[in-house]
C-alpha cells in the first residue's frame, strides 16, 4: 500500500477523572499487549511516550528483558513484539524519528472517546491510510488525551469507538486492537 504505520502510547499529557493533566505510569500489559499488536497489524514501532526518567528507565528495562534478556529465550514471538517498541520523552521526537526514518513528516492520528465535531469516521480514515505516505496514531493512557494537546498536534482525530450500553470507557490496549483493526484489517467497517 506504500504507507508506514506507527502507534504511540501517550503518557503525557493525558487527563485524570477530573480533568487534570497528568502524567500516568507506564503498565507492564500496555506495553506487551501494544507490542503483540504493532506486530500483527505489520506497524513499524510502538513509541512509548513517557517524560519521566524513572518511568522511561522500566520501560528500558521491561524492553531489553524481552529483548536481549531471559525472556528473549523463553518466549521469541514475544522478542518479535518488542523489538517494535521504542521510547521517546516527547510525541515531538517521535514524529522526529519518523521523519528522518520515512523521508517525510506522519500525519498525527488523535484517538478519543470523547465526541468531537470534525472527527472522521473509520471508513473516511481508512480511505486516508490507503493514500500513502508515513502515519502516526496516538493512544492516550487514563482518562485520555489532554484536548488542547489533541487539538494543536493532530492532523486528523478519529471518532470514537460506539458502544451499545452506553459505558466509553476501554482500556487503550482494547481501544488500539479496536482501532487499528478498523483501520488496517482485511475486513473494511463503516463505523
Amino acid at each position: 500500500m506504500g504507507r508506514d504505520i506507527y502507534i504511540a502510547l501517550l503518557h503525557h499529557p493525558v487527563l485524570d477523572k477530573d480533568g487534570k493533566v497528568i502524567t500516568t505510569a507506564v503498565t507492564n500489559m500496555d506495553l506487551h499487549d501494544l507490542g503483540r499488536l504493532a506486530r500483527t497489524y505489520d506497524v513499524r514501532a510502538c513509541y512509548v511516550v513517557q517524560p519521566l526518567a524513572l518511568q522511561g528507565r522500566l520501560v528500558e528495562k521491561l524492553v531489553s528483558y524481552w529483548r536481549t534478556g531471559r525472556g528473549a529465550e523463553y518466549n521469541p514471538t514475544r522478542k518479535e513484539a518488542f523489538e517494535l517498541m521504542r521510547l521517546t520523552p516527547d510525541l515531538a521526537g517521535a514524529i522526529e524519528e519518523i521523519e528522518s526514518e520515512t523521508g517525510s513528516r506522519p500525519r498525527v492520528v488523535g484517538t478519543t472517546a470523547r465526541d468531537r465535531p470534525a472527527a472522521l469516521d473509520y471508513a473516511r480514515a481508512r480511505e486516508e491510510l490507503c493514500k500513502g505516505g508515513s502515519w502516526l496514531i496516538v493512544f492516550g493512557t487514563g482518562w485520555g488525551i489532554d484536548p488542547g494537546f489533541l487539538e494543536s498536534c493532530t492532523d486528523l482525530v478519529l471518532k470514537p469507538i460506539p458502544g451499545l450500553s452506553g459505558y466509553n470507557h476501554l482500556s487503550v490496549r482494547t481501544a488500539a486492537a479496536v482501532i487499528l483493526d478498523r483501520l488496517l484489517g482485511k475486513e473494511q467497517y463503516n463505523a
